[in-house]
């Protein structure tokens, strides 16, 4: 055994980790004494991982992942989802590479950039121009710099049970990590709640005349209630205002290439990315061209600096993007996102039931966009029970934040998936008669949007301890 402290506290860390993780170990105290947190995006964090986890992944392909150890993963979540069709897709590497070796930013416009612009177009209803950046935080802060100079007014409200939309002000004012973001800038945005029509009746009753825009995801975990969508347009309009959807994860994964599509619902503003580029980076801000034009040059009114980034049309996510459309466009993705991940659900639940814990993991969301949920033995979500899942199904080798599926998973990967976690709800089944602690190596791990920070691992001195020490089976500390 070895001592890892985290400041004021301390976590037992296994022979199993030291053995399977040295590396990462090694590379994750580089990590965190160069990059604050440790990672470029809270999601990848170590606090979003047990213990026994991969620290770095070194190299992917289709649905697999190595890590820097040369572990290897079933993965799901595909990059925060950004990677719909699999880790370093021929179709879009080929595209990209030729690109590439034109030459990847000019002084210019390239001609891909129209191009780009018009495939997408053809996918999202009633939008009329497109906007491209690299990720999602510009591209809907975009859309309300937007709305607001559109309708002249100040308020935006986002969906509350939609926990992220961007890392700007606007948005993060909303969540426990609000530092550094001044009150007044907190007043201008208002929250409501999915499907809660008189709620957002209410909520343009209270601020006649103020807000700019609505902006929700069109579905996330539960699907709209009938006439939703439809009535939160109506609301909008009728009260002067412009509905912004956000299709970051339901672009390119729900039926038809898009939740607008799909429901029946055309947005003023919407906004795409993540799968858009199978894990290139790009995103796009595209909607009603009365309101886009406002940042280009051909009207009578002030303009809006839109969004004019270096790097916003680089070549190489502009031809990965188009490779991307033009599989969806040819072949089956949707249809097989959906169909793995009903199998995949199938085979989940009657694990579930099989070992007794349905009420306490549970599935939600669509097939082709699962998260689980991890609960207690009094039903109380928990994340030492989350990290305990963790913990078992990359033991098993099955790396699954999420568990949100790609094109490239076969019915193979599938089954040893659910193999996996038929295995790990074993011990789930276990750790709700006598606790998840006495399974569970390690501190717990966190939600992103906490206030206050745990502490970056420091290492002390190893302790020599031999193999029977009460410390082996002594219960981990951790700070609050």
């Amino acid at each position: 055994m070895k001592l890892e402290q985290f400041d004021q506290s301390a976590i037992l860390v296994s022979d199993e980790r030291r053995d399977r993780f040295a590396a990462s170990d090694a590379l994750r105290l580089r990590a965190h004494s160069v990059i604050p947190g440790g990672a470029h995006t809270y999601a990848k964090g170590d606090d979003q991982y047990p213990v026994l986890a991969p620290g770095f992944i070194a190299r992917g392909l289709g649905c697999h992942v190595w890590d820097v150890d040369g572990n290897r993963f079933i993965e799901y979540g595909m990059g925060l989802r950004a990677v719909g069709l699999g880790h370093a897709f021929p179709k879009v590497v080929s595209a990209v590479l030729r690109e590439i070796c034109r030459g990847n930013n000019f002084t210019r416009p390239s001609p891909l950039e129209v191009d780009c612009a018009e495939s997408l177009l053809e996918i999202v209803p009633g939008a009329e121009m497109a906007k491209f950046t690299k990720d999602g935080s510009t591209a809907t802060t975009a859309a309300v710099r937007l709305a607001r100079a559109y309708t002249g007014r100040s308020l935006v409200a986002l969906c509350a049970d939609h926990p992220f939309y961007s890392y700007d002000d606007w948005a993060i004012s909303t969540t426990p990590m609000n530092a550094g973001i001044p009150q007044d800038i907190s007043d201008l945005t208002l929250t409501f709640r999915y499907n809660d029509l008189p709620g957002v009746a209410a909520m343009f009753s209270a601020h006649p005349g103020r807000i700019a825009a609505l902006i929700l995801e069109a579905a996330k975990d539960a699907e709209p209630a009938d006439g939703f969508l439809a009535g939160l347009r109506e609301l909008c309009h009728r009260n002067g205002a412009l509905l912004i959807i956000d299709e970051m994860i339901t672009g390119f994964r729900w039926p038809q290439h898009s939740a607008q599509r799909h429901y029946g619902v055309e947005a003023d503003l919407s906004t795409f990315g993540k799968a858009l580029g199978n894990g290139f980076a790009i995103s796009a801000l595209v909607g009603k061209r009365e309101i886009m034009r406002l940042g280009g040059f051909d009207h009578n009114r002030d303009r809006v600096f839109l969004l004019s980034t270096t790097h916003g049309a680089e070549t190489s996510a502009l031809a990965a993007s188009l490779a991307v459309m033009k599989i969806y466009r040819s072949e089956p993705v949707v249809e097989t996102l959906e169909r793995q991940g009903r199998r995949l659900q199938a085979g989940i639940e009657d694990a579930a039931a099989r070992h007794n814990v349905a009420e306490h993991f549970q599935l939600l969301g669509r097939s082709s966009n699962l998260v689980y949920a991890c609960r207690d033995r009094n039903g109380a979500l928990s994340q030492s029970f989350r990290t305990l899942f963790l913990q078992e199904i990359i033991r098993r080798g099955v790396l699954a934040p999420s568990l949100v599926v790609s094109y490239s998973h076969s019915d193979d990967d599938i089954d040893r998936t659910v193999e996996a976690i038929d295995g790990a709800l074993g011990v789930y089944r276990r750790a709700l008669e006598d606790g998840p602690e006495t399974h569970l190596v390690g501190r717990p791990v966190q939600p992103v949007f906490r206030r206050r920070a745990t502490p970056a691992p420091r290492v002390t001195r190893p302790r020599k301890q031999s193999r029977s020490s009460p410390i082996d089976r002594a219960l981990p500390v951790v700070s609050p």
